[in-house]
Parts: structure tokens; C-alpha cells; sequence
């Protein structure tokens, strides 16, 4: 069982806030803050270049990439860090071997981190981009029934991320995933509000590429995250920003080797040692809790949230409602209240913290296993004295 108070007194901001917006960036725990100042300071007293400082670099970052892999049940060498989930999503959609004619399979829910890269490899490559129109609770039986019906024998990719950041909804990747391994179509799925928010295995989703991020649900820093791809698909994806590590050594001027098969090619120049320094962390608070139970946790507040607004007149919630299609993440509107000035309502009035998305238009929720009941009732509150004010 998670002790609640106890996580609470690790993020400081509960004691500031009612905070129900990780799911845009999520509160970082004392230790992942202190863990990024302790390698800055580091950097600063022995000097960035080294060979101690080096050292210990590569540590961390071997760390890093060893916790991303726990987390996600795959192998260290399946794993690069990255800047953010849309980086990773970059390198994937980019680096992949397309012809004219190829189609992409999304849907109408998403993130522009999705949205906008298959836009752009329909323009580049004469690609067809399928967008599927679905609704924010839209039933799985449905979801599985329009994907089926837009396969042909031109799809080259399934791009979805995991679970709808427009309204918490959690795609069933893994029938999806049953559609599409035997007709050589490849999955890749966007995890900006799934790794810290519910338990994660690439071996079970056999998915080819997955991307996360850092600053979310696992509640790290901002500017750093985590690609996965499979590792007999490793060499399809051709790296398109290269650098020293894209070649596995080089005669001046012309005689070069390809690195074709490792992670590695896809790092392009110096990152973030602290940075990631603060995802090590992070990732240890997060396992430290437990995934399971924190997912429980999510789904749980979830529910009550759920459960107490559809009881309100005039509230509508957006969210599936059943446990299955659900997340943390919960969507809702107030019959003629803009949801932009509930969110400012919300903040302004009642010191809680929530967020507007654009597509349905509606205020979002997110719930972590850091939140209690007591903000939940917090919220139900606030909205019932809007939605009775008119």
C-alpha cells in the first residue's frame, strides 16, 4: 500500500497547491531536484571536461538508460535517451523507410506530437495520412472495429499514443497490436501520459517503437526522455540528425562504417548529464511506490472524480467511464462556462491547478497517486459551486 503522506512530504508542491496537472508536467520530488543541483555543482567544482567527471557521466547515463529499460521491460540496448517524447517520435516517423503511397493510421484525439509528424511525411514522401474520427470515450469494441476497417494493404504504420491526452482514454494497443503484426505493419505509440502512470511492457505490447517522456507522470525534469524500438528493427530506422556516433569509426576524409545496429546512432551531440542524473531519480522514486499500485491508485481517484461530477447538474464528463478504457486523466465540461475560465476559476478561486485541452474542447484532470481524496472532494466542491452559480 502507498503511503501517501509520506510521498507528499518528497513534492513540495502539495503543500502549496491542490496540483491535478501532471499529465502537462508533473511536480518533481526533492530527490530529483537535489540529484540534478549535486551534478551541476560537480560539473562546477572539478570541471565539466574531466576525466573523473567523465567517468561518472557515462555512469549516469548508463544508469538512466538501465531504470528507462526496467521501467519498460526491455533490453538497455533497445533504449535511447532523448530530449522529449516528441524527439523520440521524430527520430522514429522520420528515420522510417517510406514510399509513395504508404498510409499511417492516427486518429482524431490526438496530440499534435503525433499529428503534425504524420502531416509532414504525407507532404515529404507522398504518404496518405488516415485520420479515424473518434470520440473521447469512444468504445473499445468501436475503436478496434474503425482501425480494422482502414487497413488495407498499403499501411505501413499504426500511430496512437497509448492513452488520449485530449481525455484519458486508454487505446487497447494490444488487440490493435493483434491487427497488425502479421500483416508487417508497424506500431508506434506515444507514451507522453503512460510511463509513472501505468504499468508498462514492450515484450507484452510488442510494439516496434515507444517514446516517453521525463517530465510527466514519472515527475522528472523537463528536456529529457526515452525512446524505445525493438531490436531487430533498430537497423530500418535510419538516423536523420547524425553525428559522431552514427558511424562506428571513420579514416579521414571518406572511409566511414555505418552504425547501423545500436541506439547509439540516434545521439547527435552532448546532452544533460544532470538532467538525467534527475530521471535516474525519478524513476526509482516512481518504482520505489511501485507501478502497480500506483496505477490502482490513479484509477481509483479517478473513479471517485468521475463518479462525483456526473452527479452535478449541468456537468458533463468527457472520460470513458468504464476502469478498462480509463486513466488517471479525467475530462469534463460545465454547461456554458468556457472551459478556459474554469480553468482560471479553479486557480484563481480554490488554489487548484488543472489544465484546458483543445480537442474536445474541455478542462482536464490528472490524477497521481500523490493526490488524495481530500483534493478530489476539493475539486468536486468547486465545481459544484460553479456549476450552481451559473
Amino acid at each position: 500500500m502507498i503511503d501517501v503522506a509520506n510521498i507528499r512530504k518528497s513534492i513540495p508542491v502539495c503543500q502549496r497547491m491542490v496540483y491535478l496537472n501532471t499529465g502537462w508536467s508533473g511536480p518533481s520530488p526533492v530527490q530529483v531536484v537535489d540529484a540534478i543541483k549535486a551534478r551541476l555543482d560537480y560539473e562546477m567544482e572539478q570541471g565539466p571536461t574531466g576525466a573523473e567527471v567523465i567517468r561518472r557521466a557515462q555512469e549516469i547515463r548508463e544508469d538512466a538508460r538501465q531504470r528507462v529499460a526496467a521501467l519498460l521491460n526491455a533490453s538497455p540496448d533497445e533504449i535511447c535517451l532523448t530530449k522529449n517524447t516528441t524527439d523520440g517520435l521524430n527520430i522514429v516517423i522520420n528515420g522510417l523507410p517510406w514510399q509513395e503511397g504508404d498510409e499511417i493510421i492516427t486518429c482524431s484525439l490526438e496530440h499534435s506530437s503525433v499529428l503534425v509528424p504524420s502531416y509532414f511525411t504525407q507532404s515529404r514522401h507522398g504518404v496518405k495520412m488516415r485520420v479515424l474520427p473518434m470520440a473521447s470515450n469512444e468504445p473499445r469494441e468501436d475503436i478496434l472495429s474503425k482501425i480494422e476497417g482502414a487497413i488495407n494493404d498499403r499501411t505501413k504504420l499504426v500511430f496512437l499514443s497509448h492513452i488520449e491526452y485530449s481525455s484519458g482514454l486508454r487505446m487497447p494497443v494490444n488487440e490493435i497490436r493483434s491487427m497488425t503484426r502479421d500483416r508487417g505493419i508497424w506500431m508506434l505509440l506515444d507514451g507522453a501520459q503512460t510511463a509513472g502512470h501505468i504499468s508498462l511492457d514492450m515484450r507484452d505490447i510488442d510494439c516496434e517503437f515507444y517514446s516517453i517522456p521525463g517530465q510527466k507522470w514519472l515527475l522528472g525534469s523537463e528536456g529529457v526522455g526515452a525512446l524505445y524500438i525493438r531490436q531487430d528493427m533498430i537497423p530500418t530506422v535510419a538516423p536523420t540528425q547524425v553525428g559522431g556516433r552514427a558511424v562506428v569509426h571513420y579514416e579521414e576524409p571518406v572511409n566511414i562504417e555505418p552504425n547501423i545496429a545500436s541506439m547509439d546512432k540516434f545521439l547527435v551531440s552532448s546532452t544533460s548529464t544532470a538532467l538525467q542524473a534527475g530521471l535516474v531519480e525519478a524513476v526509482k522514486f516512481i518504482q520505489d511506490a511501485g507501478m502497480a499500485a500506483i496505477e490502482e491508485r490513479n484509477l481509483d481517484l479517478a473513479s471517485s472524480l468521475k463518479a462525483a461530477l456526473s452527479d452535478i447538474p449541468r456537468v458533463t464528463v468527457g472520460s470513458p467511464m468504464d476502469r478498462q478504457s480509463s486513466s488517471g486523466l479525467v475530462t469534463f465540461n460545465i454547461d456554458g462556462v468556457e472551459p478556459e475560465s474554469l480553468v482560471s476559476y479553479l486557480w484563481e478561486q480554490h488554489g487548484i491547478v488543472v489544465r484546458r485541452v483543445e480537442y474536445p474542447p474541455s478542462v482536464r484532470v490528472s490524477l497521481h497517486f500523490f493526490n488524495t481524496e481530500e483534493e478530489v472532494a476539493t475539486l468536486v466542491e468547486a465545481v459544484r459551486q460553479k456549476a450552481a452559480a451559473g
